[in-house]
């Protein structure tokens, strides 16, 4: 049988940088119009957010300048394919590997819009094959990372002796919404932050790293309006419903057990919990699920911490935290995000 292995995973940070320490001031000026009492209690929700700093493919001031949804889109959509292309680079380094070794590029963003996509200008920068098969990923929020690798892994094991990538780039900063002073926007921009990652996976049997055993999605029911975003005349404006950590929590039974069962395994087999970090409500909902069991999620607190959720892109750097220990050959890892849909995602990781 046909297993899919990955064999690297790489990071690539935008080039601006601001602690939450120095991002304070420039929320005080923003909120500056508004109640006392509220003023207070965003601040306190900053420093709050167990985020220290985030990147950002712009700098402070012009995250908080009025512009137009045109010059935004336009910055997100070149600094994409500067991030994109730097980030596989480096993947494909790590895995000792060419461009024109990839036979399927997969690229995912939900932040900004480019028509063509993302993919399309890899592959001329990159100058990979003709024939290399395309597919953008473009509406699946934080959970299209995971997404990606279980799209790659379903080509790879069709195709034996074929190798893919999957990029990930994100900028929450570009949807940044001047005038919305809702507590959803208030949340977003205490929490994400911008970044690119790429993953190299393979189904050529000389190629080593942890094998996909098993992968799976999961659907909540009736839940469409929980996550994702409005497309206004202001850009894209973000959608968090407040009941999502409970909902996660109320479902993670039926999400978590039957998908290790079919694999005759239980949550105490499992050596590394690969989660997206989606806030410190959602990890702190996490830790309290598996803390009994002497499980921790200390990798994935501490990408929040270093750089913000950044949408799809997270979980690869939590991923990629856990490639650079070199778990022990038999160990075990469980990769999981959710996104908009509302849905989970899984993948099953065997060193």
């Amino acid at each position: 049988m046909t297993r899919t292995r990955i064999l690297s995973v790489a990071k690539q940070l935008p080039k601006y940088s601001r602690s939450t320490e120095e991002i304070i001031p420039y929320i005080k000026v923003w909120i500056s119009g508004q109640e006392e009492r509220f003023q207070r209690k965003v601040i306190k929700l900053f420093e709050n957010a167990g985020v220290d700093k985030r990147y950002s493919i712009m700098d402070a001031d012009e995250v908080f300048e009025v512009t137009s949804v045109e010059d935004k889109n336009e910055l997100y959509r070149r600094e994409a394919i500067e991030l994109g292309e730097a980030a596989l680079t480096r993947a494909l380094e790590k895995a000792s590997l060419r461009a024109a070794d990839l036979d399927f590029i997969i690229t995912v963003s939900c932040t900004g819009i480019m028509i063509p996509s993302l993919d399309a200008y890899l592959i001329n920068r990159m100058k990979m094959r003709q024939d290399v098969v395309r597919l953008p990923v473009t509406e699946m929020g934080c959970a299209a990372g995971v997404s990606g690798i279980i799209y790659a892994n379903n080509f790879l094991k069709a195709n034996p002796g074929k190798r893919a990538a999957v990029v990930a780039v994100e900028s929450p900063m570009a949807t940044f919404q001047h005038n919305d002073f809702s507590m959803v926007n208030i949340v977003s921009a205490a929490i994400f932050g911008d970044g690119a990652g790429a993953v190299i996976l393979s189904s050529d049997e000389k190629d080593q790293g942890p094998e996909i055993v098993d992968e799976a999605m999961y659907h909540f029911f009736d839940a469409e309006k929980m996550m994702g975003f409005n497309l206004r005349n202001t850009g894209l404006q973000m959608v968090l419903d407040k009941t999502v950590p409970e909902t996660i929590s109320a479902h993670f039974p039926e999400i978590i057990h039957p998908f290790l069962s079919r694999n005759d395994l239980s949550i105490e087999d499992i050596d590394h919990l690969i989660f997206h970090p989606g806030g410190k409500k959602i990890v702190r909902t996490i830790e309290e699920l598996f803390g009994h069991l002497g499980k921790n999620i200390d990798d994935t607190k501490e990408i929040l911490r270093l750089y913000g959720n950044m949408s799809s892109v997270t979980v690869l750097y939590v991923l990629e935290r856990f490639m650079d220990m070199d778990p022990k050959p038999g160990e075990k890892g469980l990769m999981l995000s959710f996104g908009p849909g509302f849905s989970a995602q899984r993948v099953l990781l065997e060193w």
